[in-house]
């Protein structure tokens, strides 16, 4: 018979075929290419530019400093009420207030990357810190508005799929600007015979024209349904001082979250969880290359072999989200990523062996973005209210982010003086405060209703 209302819902037995087929729904294609859209910046101003730095002869410490120039990743939750609370002049009332942000924000990352490849590192370090600075603000504030975009365009059972497709893309977009444009640089040197730092100018010229596809999406995508709330919002208080707005959406947005029950554990678990995986990240690509790999063996077995495991782990991190609780999904993700890093340590003894470099970039990655899926997923179930998904979504992905940036930026140092095997057991080791915290939470039941099942289980038995 069929369950009654009072039934515990619980979430449906679907096919595999089922749980694909969701990845072709039009808003789950329109975020996986808005994906691609942000993922392409990161590795401009973080490992694309490592490597440039380190053929520039840069010092390691230096280039481990030079993660600090990713901060308006940690902090953009400062402007991101500016998204929610206000309108582009022109964008906003032809596009809608998420796609009008979003040309904006494209417009001004392409500029910034422009400017980043006139750029040298070797003559003037401060000049390439201010461009990368700059590309990683344009891209923060592109990252705020996709994120809201994505997260009030998609229905609640679409929310796994759409997160899965949209770290796959991003992958994608990450492939495109190291890969793609290790590839073209030792091109560009090797075989057109251009100087190293003419072909480093072309490559970042030719990542600045790419951004063209996400304008390209944000183009054909609609606006959420959700901005309609906030439309109204915004017509009641049109003749307000923009400064007050701003400072209003603000208050309320933190307000909002802060006054939730264990919002500080919350808090703390979003900043711990990615910790292991900044720690090996930062420094992936002065290992690699430290180990006697040369950027296009970096590029092929790291960013090309990497790419096919991170798809798969995007699909499946996506079908996990959807098929288990939250809880469960979690502690594989902690899990994962504690384990995969252990993975370095027998690549660190192996030295240049292409086997044990596929074998760990695989593991790495495939597990990386199961995890990543899962994290973004319990990040979107936190952010439901459309007047604050912006403001909320960057706090809590600003948070994670500063693991990457600011306790990231010593891992140099911290290689330098443990040596490589040492350095990857300690980059495991701070996976433990997150399993401490999530325990914490899962013990005061903070995930209990946090996602809703899709639908009734149907007894036929």
């Amino acid at each position: 018979m069929t369950a009654t209302p009072e039934t515990t819902p619980a979430p449906a037995r679907t096919s595999f075929t089922d749980a694909l087929a969701v990845y072709l729904k039009p808003r789950v294609l329109i975020v996986l290419f808005l994906g691609f859209s942000a993922g392409l910046p990161l590795a401009l101003s973080g490992s694309s530019l490592q490597a440039w730095m380190k053929q520039s002869n840069i010092d390691l410490g230096t280039i481990g400093l030079f993660s600090l120039v990713a901060t308006p990743y940690a902090v953009k939750f400062l402007w991101a009420p500016i998204v929610d609370a206000l309108d582009v002049p022109l964008l906003c009332p032809l596009l809608g207030r998420r796609r009008g942000w979003l040309i904006l924000a494209q417009l001004l990352l392409m500029a910034a990357i422009a400017f980043l490849a006139f750029c040298d590192p070797a003559v003037s370090p401060f000049q390439v810190a201010l461009a990368g600075f700059l590309v990683a603000t344009a891209a923060a504030t592109q990252d705020i508005v996709i994120d809201a975009f994505r997260v009030e365009s998609l229905d609640e059972p679409d929310q796994p799929a759409g997160q899965g497709a949209y770290v796959a893309a991003y992958r994608v977009g990450m492939l495109v600007s190291t890969a793609g444009m290790l590839y073209l640089v030792d091109g560009l040197a090797d075989n057109w015979n251009f100087a190293r730092p003419s072909a480093w100018t072309m490559a970042y010229l030719v990542m600045a024209a790419l951004v063209v596809v996400g304008m390209v999406t944000t183009l054909i995508a609609t606006e959420p349904q959700k901005s309609a709330t906030a439309e109204t919002d915004h017509a009641t208080h049109a003749n307000e001082n923009p400064l007050i707005r701003v400072a209003r959406a603000a208050y309320a947005a933190f307000v909002d979250f802060l006054s939730r029950d264990l919002a500080v554990v919350v808090l703390a678990f979003v900043l711990m969880f990615k910790l292991c995986d900044a720690f090996v990240g930062a420094m992936t690509t002065p290992f690699v290359l430290d180990l006697g790999f040369s950027l296009s063996d970096y590029a092929t077995v790291v960013k090309v072999g990497g790419f096919f495991a991170t798809v798969a782990g995007g699909i499946l991190g996506g079908i996990v989200a959807r098929a288990l609780p939250i809880t469960t999904s979690l502690w594989i993700a902690v899990v994962l990523q504690m384990l995969s890093n252990l993975v370095f340590i027998w690549l660190a003894y192996s030295g240049q062996n292409y086997f044990v470099l596929a074998a760990t970039i695989t593991v790495e990655n495939f597990t990386g973005a199961i995890g990543t899926v899962i994290f973004v997923v319990y990040l979107a179930a936190l952010c439901r209210n459309p007047l604050h998904t912006a403001t909320q979504f960057a706090l809590l992905t600003a948070l994670a982010a500063v693991a990457r940036i600011f306790l990231g930026a010593p891992t140099g140092y911290v290689a330098k003086a443990t040596g490589w095997p040492i350095f990857f057991v300690i980059s495991a080791l701070t996976a433990i405060p997150s399993l401490f915290l999530l325990a914490w939470l899962q013990q005061r039941r903070h995930f209990d209703g946090l996602i809703k099942p899709t639908r009734m289980i149907v007894a036929d038995d």
